[in-house]
Order: structure tokens, then sequence, then C-alpha cells
């Protein structure tokens, strides 16, 4: 049992005697282990944030199982050394080396252009938000009507495609951007043949392609 005695020192003659007092924490402990049990009980845990991912497969589909996507629509983001970005819109030209263009992973570089390609349905979110936040609409609401405005047809598609010289942590900031910047059709997909002769042509200013036959589209 736990306690703290105040007393002590050797009595003198003419003066008072001294009482020991003795202090009993045991019933602090008690009270301890209540509040922390309390508190486990309320306290909600975090929810794990689960993202889905397309990874590219074998299987092949007919006609009826293609998703068809506007050329005005899909970007390629190609993800490089030295924390670079490369991308392309639509089609690439393979006889213009620069059709392969390059950013970074910086707010005014990845982010902008995908919020400025992706601007309508952003703005969709974004009015979606402030009905949340005015409590206009409840949390099962939002996140029905935000599925919805994500999965819109006219909406942004993107292809991630890693090189060898980019790092986890390359991915991991691409991917967040999908969700910062509101795109729902995103997959992780191999380099190509035709992939690597555009950074190669970019990175010569294209005397790569000069040498080389460009591939076939």
């Amino acid at each position: 049992m736990a306690s703290v005695d105040t007393g002590g020192g050797e009595e003198k003659k003419g003066k008072p005697k001294k009482q020991t007092l003795r202090v009993d924490f045991t019933p602090m402990v008690d009270m301890n282990m209540l509040l922390i049990t309390f508190f486990m009980f309320c306290t909600t845990l975090s929810k794990p944030q689960v993202m889905d991912i397309a990874m590219p497969t074998n299987e092949k589909l007919n006609q009826d199982e293609e998703v068809k996507v506007k050329e005005s629509k899909a970007i390629t983001l190609i993800l490089g050394e030295d924390n670079k970005v490369y991308y392309y819109t639509g089609i690439p030209d393979y006889t213009n080396y620069t059709t392969l263009k390059e950013t970074n992973y910086s707010p005014e570089g990845l982010r902008a252009l995908l919020l400025e390609r992706n601007a309508p349905i952003v703005a969709k979110i974004k009015d979606l938000k402030k009905e949340k936040f005015a409590k206009k609409i409840s949390e099962e609401e939002f996140n029905a009507q935000s599925k919805d405005i994500r999965g819109d047809k006219d909406g942004q598609v993107v292809v991630i495609k890693p090189t060898s010289e980019a790092n986890y942590a390359n991915l991991v900031d691409a991917l967040d951007e999908m969700q910062i910047c509101s795109i729902d059709k995103y997959a992780i997909v191999d380099m190509t043949e035709g992939d690597q002769f555009l950074l190669e042509n970019l990175k010569t200013k294209g005397a790569y392609g000069a040498q080389a036959a460009p591939p076939k589209k």
C-alpha cells in the first residue's frame, strides 16, 4: 500500500510535539485505472484508409466488357528517376519528342496538372463538401454522392507507369494525388516499349528518335 510519511526529526525540549502524517495513495491508483478504462471504451479508433487499385491482368476481355475511354480524358504518368514525373495525354506522337512532358510531385506540378484536367469533378466535390460541413447532408449521403460524382464517365482517367528508377515513395505520392484531385479511375500498368522510346527521345531532345525506329502504335 503506497504511503508518504512526513514525520521525522528528533523532538527538542520546549517545542510542540510533531504529529506523523501518513498519506495513502491507493485510491489514486484505482481512480487512474478507472479513467484509463473509461477512455478506452469511449475513444473511437481510427479507421484504416483503403484504396482500390486496378492492376494489369492477363485475362482478355470481350467487346462488351471493355471500357472505352475518350482520348481527351486520358493521361499517362511515367514515374521516372530523381523524383521526376513524365506525362502525355491521349495517344502520344512518337515522331515528336515534345509529346512527352516533365513535371514533379509539388503542388504546382502534378497536382496542378490533374486539378486542371479534372476541374468539373473537383468543383462538384467541393460544393458537396460545403453541403456536408453545413450539415445539409449526412456522412452516408456525402459518401454515396461523391462516389457517383467521381465515377462520372467524363471524369479523368489516369494510367500510372513506374520505371525501374522510381522508388516506392514516388508511387505513394502519385496515388495520393488521385485522392486529392478526386480521380476515381486510375490503374498501375507496366512500362511498354513505346513509353521507353518516348523517355529516351525526350532526354536526347529527339536525337534518339532520329536513330531508332518509332514503335508501332
